[in-house]
């Protein structure tokens, strides 16, 4: 499992030129399952993501996490963080989980975070998005569990 993280002064997803969710500020998430991962995973991921002390204290210092500072969070699948492109010019995504699973991984992890009383928006499994933000930073973490 991979995530990107961003924190963000704004975030929103479009499919079709129609906004589908938006938030202010807190994380962009890009989320990606591979073939291997399992729930304990996704456990393990939620916890170091509402924990992440990625924004800035009253002193200036990055000490509160998301919840601290009542972000929301932007949620998009990503299958493509899978890639692995040790031969040719052409990435391979081999590793990524099939989309059948994906799916409800990727519902899963939705709704564990918002368990941990943060708010969820979620971009459109499997859809063509168009995904706007302002990186507030630049802040920005790439994770594997």
């Amino acid at each position: 499992m991979k995530v990107l993280v961003q924190r963000v002064s704004e975030a929103h997803v479009e499919v079709d030129q129609n906004i589908i969710s938006s938030i202010k500020h807190g994380f962009l998430l890009y989320v990606c399952f591979e073939s291997e991962d399992d729930i304990e995973k996704i456990d393990h991921a939620i916890y170091r993501i509402s924990k992440l002390r990625i924004f800035e204290d009253l002193k200036g210092k990055m000490n509160d996490n998301i919840i601290d500072v009542k972000g929301s969070i932007l949620s998009v699948s990503q299958f493509t963080l899978s890639w692995d492109g040790s031969k040719g010019h052409r990435p391979s995504f081999d590793l990524a989980m099939p989309p059948q699973q994906a799916k409800i991984f990727y519902k899963l992890f939705n709704d564990k975070l918002k368990e941990q009383g943060i708010e969820v928006q979620a971009g459109v499994f499997g859809a063509d998005m168009q995904v706007h933000s302002t990186n507030d930073g630049p802040v920005t973490f790439h994770l594997s569990f």
